[in-house]
């Protein structure tokens, strides 16, 4: 596997290496090793797979909060999503910050979504399907989202929502900071 780090400490696209012969080709998607030597989380509590009717649907952005929070390793596997991943590091210099990556069926990319980051997705595909590996299991007290078109968050989706569910459309917007702190 090929990890490139992100912009935002410790989150990775992860690009497969794959080996190939006439047959088509095999490559590893996790490897405890691989991941532990980058730092990363290797525990896999859960795999999650979503599947998506319409190009536009919107996912998330959904974290835990402690002590319940959550890695992901995501992966499309069917069409295509934007991936979106929020830092909510308080202490991070990238706190707020997000990135986004196109994760498809043909690039067979993936991110890692390190603890207390948010991750959601908006599908670029009919017929779109992703699959999870998560490090904690799904704690409903402890899931928190964040409102995508939070104007804190600077985040340009690629297309107009086509669908979203009542809880995330209703995730609350981000405190306002308080005058002077961006100054």
């Amino acid at each position: 596997m090929i990890f490139t780090e992100t912009d935002l400490k410790g989150a990775f696209v992860i690009d497969l290496e794959p080996r190939t012969d006439a047959r088509g080709f095999f490559s590893r998607t996790f490897c405890q090793q691989e991941f532990a030597a980058h730092g990363l989380k290797t525990v896999v509590a859960q795999c999650n797979l979503s599947f998506n009717h319409r190009k536009g649907t919107l996912r998330g952005l959904h974290y835990q909060l402690p002590p319940a929070t959550e890695a992901k390793l995501i992966r499309c596997v069917r069409g295509a999503i934007q991936s979106i991943i929020v830092d909510l590091r308080p202490d991070s210099t990238t706190y707020l910050s997000h990135f986004q990556v196109t994760l498809s069926a043909e690039n067979r990319r993936a991110i890692y979504v390190p603890e207390m980051f948010a991750n959601g997705y908006q599908t670029l595909t009919d017929d779109a399907e992703a699959i999870y590996q998560v490090s904690e299991f799904y704690t409903p007290d402890s899931e928190r989202g964040l409102s995508y078109s939070d104007p804190r968050l600077h985040i340009t989706l690629p297309l107009p929502v086509s669908m979203i569910s009542e809880k995330d459309a209703g995730w609350p917007l981000l405190q306002p900071l308080p005058v002077g702190a961006l100054a």
